[in-house]
């Protein structure tokens, strides 16, 4: 698979006086851009595909405008599994308009993504080939997918969450194959209410990212894995969160330890675009995508197999309820 690393270069010409005209709307060549994560726990898998797009006048208003970065037509989008160099399967793409895209440069909220339906097989390498029969031309880029990996602390059930303040807490995993980056973020569940009505409450949920840029040596697999915090950390990030309310009325329920884990080429795509805590601010490009640029990559999660979704230990409970940190709260 070809990997392409391009340099931007800022434009020094703006700083400099020259008495030669530059046309930058000259010599327009097409630039197919492409992103689609696969992950084994999904089934339902999307495609961004769109083209670079020139034109006189404000660069940031042809951005606002859809027709200028979406295809006028069809593109023949299809994703390959193969079992070595044997094709076991295809599946078609079709388009979608999503209405959920955020705000920002670029036009929203709809977006059209190229979506198909599969079940993923990790044991398969997936090939998306992207056919443009109008200007006949190819664009193609290939990815493993992320294994699932074991999780040695915490524990399944019946275990239970315990956050210990003034001590650090330990999580424990083996690397998964084709892995290369890991975030954990802890889930606190609880139901919240009307503190005259309990029979109202509602389930809501407070997340703490604990770390999202540990990784492995390599994407063997197999490799294991540590990460210390402290347990007044959980408290603080929930206190940070809620504000005090005597009207309300709040009830702990569950902790979830949601892993989730990057492929190498997702994790060389984040540190490449990771923002410059240097004065060198030129950034690199990375892209993994043959005859355009973008990302094809993998990611998992622990979600759907060894899932961590435990109860709190009885001091972690208390501590909760009554400890100087969270105790006003519940």
């Amino acid at each position: 698979m070809k990997k392409i690393i391009l340099l931007i270069t800022f434009p020094i010409l703006l700083l400099s006086s020259c008495s030669t005209d530059l046309d930058i709307t000259s010599d327009w060549k097409k630039i197919y851009i492409v992103y689609g994560l696969l992950n084994p726990n999904d089934t339902v898998h999307y495609f961004k595909i769109t083209k670079a797009f020139l034109g006189e006048g404000n660069a940031i208003e042809y951005a606002s405008i859809a027709d200028s970065s979406n295809f006028p037509y069809k593109l023949n989008v299809t994703l390959e599994a193969y079992d070595g160099n044997e094709l076991v399967s295809s599946f078609l793409c079709d388009t979608i308009t999503l209405n959920d895209k955020d705000s920002g440069v670029f036009y929203f909220p709809q977006q059209r993504v190229y979506t198909t339906h599969a079940d993923l097989n990790v044991q398969y390498r997936y090939r998306l080939v992207i056919r443009d029969t109008v200007a006949n031309e190819e664009v193609t880029a290939e990815t493993s997918l992320v294994y699932p990996f074991s999780i040695d602390k915490p524990s399944p059930p019946p275990s239970r969450a315990t956050f210990d303040v003034g001590k650090i807490m330990a999580t424990e995993w083996i690397s998964a194959i084709n892995g290369r980056r890991y975030q954990l973020l802890i889930r606190f569940n609880y139901y919240e209410g009307p503190a005259n009505n309990p029979a109202q409450k509602t389930k809501k949920f407070v997340d703490w990212l604990v770390f999202n840029k540990i990784k492995s040596k390599t994407d063997a697999g197999g490799e294991p894995m540590s990460y210390g915090y402290l347990g007044d950390a959980f408290y603080n990030n929930i206190k940070a969160n809620l504000e005090v309310d005597p009207t309300l009325e709040r009830v702990a329920d569950t902790v979830e330890y949601i892993f989730t884990v990057a492929g190498e080429d997702l994790n060389n795509y984040m540190e490449v675009t990771d923002p410059s805590n240097t004065i060198v601010q030129e950034k690199p490009i990375y892209s993994n995508i043959e005859n355009g640029i973008g990302l094809f990559s993998t990611r998992s999660d622990n979600t759907v197999v060894n899932k961590r979704r435990l109860r709190l230990s009885d001091r972690s409970l208390d501590e909760l309820k009554n400890g100087d940190i969270t105790g006003d709260l519940f």
